[in-house]
């Protein structure tokens, strides 16, 4: 069997120190690199030749990084990690409502970004496998697939990103019960990243969006005013 080609990532950075360094940590990881400065040249470029993963700078020359994002998943579900000096709370919620699958916050250590762009190749991975070697669950209509991040209602799928599908098991596995911010949070970033609830509130707002959209205007999940959400299976 031959060896599986080396996965590609677009790095889109234009503080070029910066970018040689993220560079190296990747291609020691036995991932090819390629390296854009003007936030311009990402679109044309992605049309061209969609890489495996793209690390999105916020702040660029030629164009803003969150616009590149709204463009992008117009056409492609490549993987996005948002990278920002910007801590505050609205941009990384912005980037995630665009399409964002992750961000990042500078300072950072190379490592940890390694270590985040191999988690969502793996989820990647995860997604294309075949269907027949996945593990589903049924929840009280909604047929929820861990390996895949998909969820399914009668012969329609809908894949989610890894947060919104965290989401939904959280929110099927207590159907009925109501779900504070705070526990939802838990099960969406267990990595201990400071982030406000917020986060709950926009991802649920994708959530519902797409199951309305996919599933004839059923969204599942309802808001309890003040308190949190609970999921209501039709």
């Amino acid at each position: 069997m031959s060896p599986a080609a080396a996965k590609t990532v677009l790095i889109v950075e234009d503080e070029t120190p910066l970018a040689v360094v993220l560079e190296e940590y990747l291609r020691a990881s036995a991932m090819e690199v390629e390296r854009i400065e003007d936030g311009a040249a990402v679109v044309p470029r992605v049309r061209e030749a969609p890489p495996d993963l793209i690390l999105l700078d916020l702040m660029l020359p030629g164009r803003d990084g969150l616009e590149i994002c709204r463009e992008l998943r117009t056409f492609s579900s490549v993987p996005i990690i948002m990278v920002t000096a910007r801590v505050e709370e609205i941009d990384r919620l912005l980037g995630l409502e665009l399409g964002a699958d992750d961000y990042i916050c500078k300072p950072f250590a190379p490592r940890e970004v390694v270590a985040r762009v191999k988690a969502q190749l793996r989820r990647v991975e995860m997604l294309t496998r075949p269907a027949g070697k996945t593990d589903a669950q049924s929840r009280g209509g909604l047929v929820l697939d861990e390996d895949r991040y998909e969820v399914r209602l009668d012969d329609r799928a809908l894949r989610l990103t890894v947060g919104e599908f965290r989401l939904l098991v959280a929110l099927c596995r207590h159907p009925g019960r109501i779900m504070s911010r705070t526990r939802l949070l838990d099960e969406l970033y267990d990595d201990h990243r400071v982030v406000t609830e917020r986060s709950v509130d926009s991802h649920v707002k994708n959530l519902r969006r797409k199951l309305a959209s996919e599933f004839d205007g059923r969204q599942f999940i309802e808001s309890v005013y003040g308190v949190g959400y609970r999921y209501e299976p039709e």
